[in-house]
C-alpha cells in the first residue's frame, strides 16, 4: 500500500509541524491520511514504527535534496556551496533534519531508533555523494568539509548566516602558507 503509507507519512509530518511527538494521536494521523487506524498500524506496527519511518523519509529526503545540488550544471565550487546551503535550508525548515544532523534531539520529535543515520554517518554519505558526483581531483573530502560548515551555521549561526555568505566562504581560494 504505497499510497496509503505515503499518506500516512505526509499526514504525521503534518501533524507532528502542528504539536510535539507525544501529542501525536494515531487515530488523528490515520483520518487526516483518510485511511483506518488499522491500515496505519498495519503498515507501522505502532507510534514507534510511524516515527522511525518518519524520521527515515527525512533523512531521505534530505540526501535527495544533496543528489539535486551535486547533479546541478555548475563548477565544483558552486555545486559544493549549493549542497551546503541546503543543509542550512533543510535544517532550519525541518526539525527532523536537524536533529539528525545534529545529533540533538529534542523531546518533541519522534524517536530516531536504531535504523536513522547520525550525523557522522550522513556526512559521510554526503562526502560519498560527492566523489560519484564530482570528477575526479574536485574532492569529496571539500564536500564533507561544505556540510560540516553549513552544520556550523545550523548548530550557532552567525550574524551573517545566510546562503550568500555561505557561497562566498566555501568560493574563495584557498591559501597555503610554506613552512617557515
Amino acid at each position: 500500500m504505497p499510497a496509503a503509507r505515503e499518506s500516512l507519512l505526509e499526514a504525521a509530518g503534518a501533524a507532528l509541524s502542528a504539536r510535539p511527538w507525544s501529542d501525536v494521536r494515531m487515530v488523528d494521523v490515520a483520518a487526516a491520511a483518510g485511511v483506518s487506524r488499522q491500515t496505519l498500524y498495519n503498515e507501522f506496527g505502532g507510534k514507534a514504527g510511524l516515527g522511525r519511518a518518519l524520521v527515515r523519509r527525512e533523512a531521505d529526503r534530505y540526501l535527495d535534496g544533496v543528489d539535486r545540488a551535486l547533479s546541478a550544471p555548475a563548477q565544483a565550487a558552486e555545486r559544493l556551496a549549493a549542497v551546503a546551503e541546503w543543509t542550512v535550508r533543510a535544517a532550519r525548515a525541518q526539525p527532523l533534519v536537524r536533529a539528525l544532523l545534529t545529533g540533538a534531539w529534542d523531546a518533541g520529535l519522534p524517536a530516531a531508533g536504531g535504523r536513522a543515520p547520525g550525523p557522522g554517518e550522513l556526512a559521510r554519505a554526503v562526502r560519498d555523494r560527492a566523489a560519484a558526483a564530482l570528477t575526479p581531483g574536485e574532492g569529496p573530502q571539500r564536500c564533507e568539509l561544505a556540510v560540516r560548515l553549513a552544520l556550523s551555521y545550523v548548530i550557532a549561526p552567525g550574524e551573517e548566516s545566510g546562503s550568500g555568505e555561505l557561497r562566498r566562504l566555501l568560493s574563495a581560494p584557498t591559501r597555503t602558507t610554506g613552512a617557515r
